[in-house]
């Protein structure tokens, strides 16, 4: 039997220390982060929409930062046309079923997406196979295209439109720091259309 145990607050604090450098070193994607929130404000206020996709805890940052946009992030407004292929559990296991899990998010996109709509596609490696090929149907249906990677970025960042690659390559870092961008992706977008 393995005895676990609690840290210590000074382990915390390493870990702290860690986050704030990461995200000190996050500030070298702001030219990246405003290109996003310059396209999806657009697409925004041209009646579009902004569709997220990922899996795991990408799935789960999908799925939040849609919310954010549908139903409020800071400010009372009026809703914000977003969705997250994420969360329709039908769809996605009779697609996995019938066509195979590479497939997921692809096929809802061909079903979901106009063009001038924008698909931010969340992978800490940026080769997560099922977003990858969500991103080749965006590219052929019109739809713009923002990737949120790990450092190497992966396949996402070579064919976005816009590629944010976050400075780390451990997964826990990677998300810390996705989820403070689609954050302030929501607050800017909010204002903007508010």
């Amino acid at each position: 039997m393995t005895l676990v145990t609690f840290q210590s607050n000074d382990d915390f604090q390493a870990y702290a220390l860690n986050v704030a450098r990461n995200f000190e070193a996050l500030a070298q994607q702001t030219e990246a982060i405003e290109k996003a929130v310059a396209l999806v404000t657009e697409a925004v206020k041209r009646g579009r929409k902004s569709i997220f996709c990922g899996n795991g805890g990408s799935a789960a940052d999908a799925q939040h930062l849609a919310a954010e946009f549908v139903g409020r992030y800071l400010r009372n407004r009026d809703a914000i046309a977003s969705i997250a292929l994420t969360v329709d559990t039908s769809a996605l296991t009779a697609i996995a079923n019938d066509f195979g899990y590479d497939q997921v998010f692809e096929r809802q996109l061909r079903g979901l997406g106009q063009a001038g709509d924008v698909l931010i596609g969340i992978s800490t490696s940026g080769n997560s196979r099922n977003v990858v090929l969500a991103m080749e149907a965006a590219k052929s249906l019109g739809i713009g295209t923002i990737s949120m990677t790990g450092d190497g970025g992966g396949a996402l960042a070579a064919m976005a439109d816009v590629a944010i690659r976050v400075p780390s390559k451990q997964t826990n870092h990677i998300q810390e720091m996705h989820i403070a961008i689609g954050h302030y992706l929501c607050g800017r977008v909010e204002a903007a259309v508010s």
